[in-house]
This record gives structure tokens, C-alpha cells and sequence, in this order.
């Protein structure tokens, strides 16, 4: 079943508990965006949900919101878990936490958020709330296996499972973890399903777990419109002097660049260092301590550039995000929007640039095939040098091709 957009201007219109309407307004939230008018009244009604939009559209209140609304006019059982809510990854576990104590500042709804990399006092503050109930749980699928297997987990007073970015956990092989915690489940919950993309496999989980599920599409895989996109194509050694040469032509006050490995992260955040440029890094290979450290001041404003891995294509939500750069192409359509969808935000503009690595060609053409449309091409500065020669299947009927040639002195010494 598909629904499509209503007219709901506000979030009056949900006639939530008043309580919640104050945390709404402390939280800063003005209107309900499209996937929120959808997915909250079908929330309310008790009904399972199956929903996709693009990230960035407002999933994450679309579950909370009326998630808090049931509890405060049906409280918990005394020492049991409500809702529990799986994320793939411990950023948008704390992330998720942080949008439910705002939306829950004024009631007296008690929810953390559990996940690995933690101290042994965050470890005590979990077994506690798992043990003794707590309204909502934020859980990432190998920490919650680990408590499961303890033995404390009190889930038999369950309501509610939510599985946010199911297509990432399925990805990053969840599968099995997930399939481990809900036999740990009542059989009776009202049960939502949040991902991206809708391939067969989430439809396959969608169906194992959901009760005659209503779904909920809102336009995926099309970048925001609001994106400024250019695509650059380099030799793999011209990709850091390119992004030196961005960053210093043009003054940008929030800049996050993916890499799609460690060592490129690390490389690129030491030579912006070596040039004068405000730069840090997150990947696996730092402690949760400092991942927050740095992630804290990129929030703040303190850090103007943040390098990543993929690890913050999905579910960081920072709205003054004005370029976003790809270092290398992303693995599929999907990522891209993702990535580039972390500008733009909150009814701003932005940039997204992404560099075309000679080998990642044809990727990038598959990725302009998805989304509808031809990024146009950036040219690289003279003293750069030259890049590779671009050839682009222009008309699928003629099989015509077409070859841009970026002028300047070839690096390589080759001449196309």
C-alpha cells in the first residue's frame, strides 16, 4: 500500500499529549515533513509500518514521536522495556538518544542508549536499565546480543520494535543478530521497518517480522535539489592537491569528506594539517571517546572540516553542512545520495563535489544513470595538470559516446 502527501501543516494536527508538544517546540521542530505526516498517524493507530524516504527527511521523529505519545498515555509495566529501537551503527544509537531526551525534556519517559565501544561504567548504567525496565531502548544489534546472553533482559512486557536503516544492518550483516533478538521478542508488538532503499532482502525481513504492514514510499534515490553537484575526474594522484585547491579557493565553513578507506582518511587529514587546514578525522581505528571528541567540535563549528569513512553517510544529523566532498566514488547510487544528502539540509543550500578516479568511471556513470541526470564536470586548475579522458554513453539507442578532455599538463606524462 502506498500513501502519498497530506496537508498537515503542524504538529497540532496529531493532537499529541501536551507534555510532547513542549518538547517538540524545545526541540526546534516547526513542521512536519512528509514522511512525519505519513508514517506518525499510522503509528498511532497501532498499525506496522514498512517505510523508505531519503535521508534527511525526518524518519527518526516520525518514530519517536508517536512512540512517546503511546507511552505517556499507556505507561510501561513497573522493571520491563517498551520500545526498543535496533540502529546499525553507535552514532545514530547516540544520536536517536539525543532526539528523545529533547522530545522527552518535559515527561518522565527514561530511555538510553546501548552499544558497544563503552566503559565499564556505561556497561553498569545498561545492565541496570535492561534489568530494572526502561521505556525505550536505542540498541545496536552485537551489544544487545552480548546483554541477551547474560540473561537480565527483561523484554516480556515489549511493545513496540523499531528497526531504523535496516538496509545498512543488513549490509553490515546484521541479519542473523537481528533474527537472535527478536525471538527474545513477545510475539505481540507493533513492529516499524526504516530503510533507504527497498530491495528484495529488506522486503524479505519485512515480511518475517511485520503484521500486514502499510508502506510508505517517499521519493528515494534523487538528490536534493538544492545541491550544487560537480564531479572531477583525476588521477588518483591529483586527488589531494585538487581538494587543497578547493578548499583554499573558496571559503566554506562546514566541509565533511568521504573516504571509502582508513588510509585514505588518514592521509588526506595529514596533509590538510601539513597545509594550515582545520582538519580531523573519524574511522573505526579511533576509541568511542575520541570519535565523540571530534564529532563534538565538527558540531559545534570549532571544526571546519571532518574527513570520514562511510561511517557518517547515514543518520548524523548536522543541518550547517555547506560541502561535501567525495573522494572516491561511492560504492552505488544509493551511497551517493546518502553522502551528498548530508548538505543541503534543514531548507539550506549546498555543494557536493566528487572525484573520478580513472578505474571509477564507469561507477560514477551507473550512478548519474539512477538518479536521473549528468553531474556536470568540474575543471581542474592548469596547474594541476591534465586528467584522464572521459567517455560517456550519451544515447542508449545510437550507443553514441561522447569524450570531455580536461585541459592541462598530463602528471602522467601521457597525452589523450
Amino acid at each position: 500500500m502506498y500513501l502519498y502527501l497530506k496537508n498537515i501543516v503542524d504538529f497540532s494536527a496529531f493532537e499529541f499529549d501536551d507534555r510532547l508538544i513542549e518538547g517538540i517546540e524545545f526541540s526546534g521542530y516547526k513542521q512536519a515533513t512528509p514522511v512525519q505526516e505519513l508514517v506518525v498517524p499510522l503509528v498511532l493507530a497501532g498499525r506496522d509500518v514498512i517505510a523508505s524516504a531519503q535521508t534527511g527527511t525526518g524518519k527518526t521523529a516520525a518514530f519517536l514521536l508517536p512512540l512517546i505519545n503511546h507511552l505517556l498515555k499507556h505507561p510501561a509495566k513497573q522493571n520491563s522495556i517498551s520500545a526498543l529501537v535496533i540502529v546499525p551503527t553507535r552514532e545514530l544509537a547516540i544520536q536517536i538518544e539525543q532526539y528523545m531526551e529533547g522530545l522527552s525534556y518535559f515527561t518522565n519517559i527514561s530511555s538510553i542508549a546501548v552499544y558497544g565501544g563503552g566503559d565499564g561504567n556505561a556497561f553498569v548504567q545498561e545492565k541496570k536499565a535492561l534489568s530494572m525496565g526502561a521505556d525505550l531502548v536505542v540498541c545496536t544489534p552485537g551489544k544487545m546480543m552480548a546483554h541477551l546472553r547474560m540473561g537480565y533482559v527483561k523484554l516480556d512486557g515489549l511493545r513496540y520494535l523499531v528497526l531504523d536503516e535496516a538496509d545498512r544492518m543488513l549490509d553490515m550483516g546484521f541479519f542473523d543478530d537481528i533474527m537472535f533478538i527478536i525471538k527474545h521478542l513477545p510475539s505481540q508488538r507493533q513492529n516499524l521497518l526504516f530503510s533507504a532503499t527497498m530491495p528484495a532482502k529488506i522486503r524479505e525481513l519485512a515480511k518475517r517480522i511485520l503484521y500486514q504492514p502499510v508502506e510508505v514510499n517517499i521519493a528515494i534515490s534523487k538528490p536534493n535539489e538544492k545541491i550544487t553537484q560537480q564531479a572531477y575526474f583525476v588521477y588518483d594522484e591529483q586527488k589531494i592537491p585538487l581538494i587543497l585547491h578547493l578548499l583554499k579557493e573558496k571559503k566554506f565553513k562546514s566541509v565533511l569528506i568521504f573516504c571509502s578507506s582508513k588510509l585514505s582518511v588518514k592521509q588526506l587529514t595529514r596533509e590538510m594539517k601539513r597545509c594550515g587546514i582545520n582538519a580531523d578525522e573519524i574511522h573505526s581505528d579511533l576509541d568511542q571517546e575520541r570519535r565523540e571528541e571530534v564529532l563534538m567540535h565538527y558540531k559545534s563549528g570549532r571544526l571546519p572540516v571532518l574527513v570520514a569513512t562511510d561511517i557518517l553517510s547515514r543518520g548524523i544529523d548536522i543541518d550547517n553542512i555547506d560541502l561535501v566532498i567525495n573522494f572516491d566514488v561511492p560504492h552505488d547510487g544509493e551511497d551517493y545520495v546518502h553522502r551528498i544528502g548530508r548538505t543541503a539540509r534543514a531548507a539550506a543550500e549546498g555543494s557536493a563535489y566528487t572525484l573520478v578516479g580513472n578505474k571509477d568511471q564507469r561507477k560514477f556513470f551507473s550512478i548519474e544513470k539512477l538518479i536521473g541526470n549528468e553531474v556536470p564536470r568540474g575543471l581542474l586548475p592548469i596547474e594541476l595538470g591534465k586528467g584522464p579522458e572521459v567517455k560517456v554513453l550519451t544515447d542508449q539507442s545510437t550507443k553514441k559516446r561522447r569524450s570531455f578532455k580536461i585541459k592541462g599538463k598530463n602528471p602522467r606524462g601521457r597525452n589523450k
